[in-house]
């Protein structure tokens, strides 16, 4: 599997770091606001990164997962369809969705919406990365773990045809695996 990294971007050990410091900032941002949230992942790519990170929120949190896919044609861009849906009710909660990556902002524009559409108080955003450079639509996480350039990368849950998520690293993967 290795040889099919150009590089390593951000390596395990800062993913631990940022989670810890990322969790305590979520943690004193939810005392301050006196709420409990709902951590929501997004299925698949989120699992690694929501499994670090919760484990660093000094809070009574609940967790939950939704499987939602995007249809990127051109009738029907920012559409998205619901896989997998919450368990329970969020109407009156407070959510901490946890993404992967923010690349274009459709997925997680729509997704935020739906969640207010079914009766969340608020919504907040935390990612592991942060592709400024690829965004379509207007949208920020609340928290980020890392901004990053415009590559492919995989890793900690991020694939390519459903493989790599496992790599414990970010890594960039080399073109001629996707070329």
């Amino acid at each position: 599997m290795i040889d099919v990294i150009d590089r390593i971007l951000v390596s395990e050990e800062e993913i631990v770091r940022r989670s810890k410091e990322l969790g305590k900032q979520i943690s004193e941002d939810y005392r301050k606001k006196g709420t409990t949230p709902i951590v929501i992942g997004l299925l698949k790519g989120s699992v690694p990164f929501l499994a670090e990170i919760m484990k660093h929120i000094d809070l009574d949190i609940e967790i939950d997962f939704m499987d939602v896919s995007s249809y990127d044609g051109a009738e029907s861009v920012g559409d998205v369809k619901i896989n997998k849906d919450l368990d329970k009710s969020v109407k009156g909660e407070s959510i901490l969705l946890v993404e992967d990556i923010v690349d274009t902002g459709r997925t997680l524009k729509e997704v935020r919406q739906l969640l207010f559409n079914k009766g969340a108080a608020d919504v907040k955003i935390v990612s592991l990365l942060d592709k400024p450079d690829r965004r379509v639509i207007e949208i920020n996480a609340d928290y980020v773990g890392f901004e990053i350039p415009n590559e492919f990368v995989v890793g900690y849950g991020l694939d390519y045809n459903q493989k790599y998520r496992n790599l414990p690293y970010i890594g960039v993967l080399k073109p001629s695996v996707y070329e």
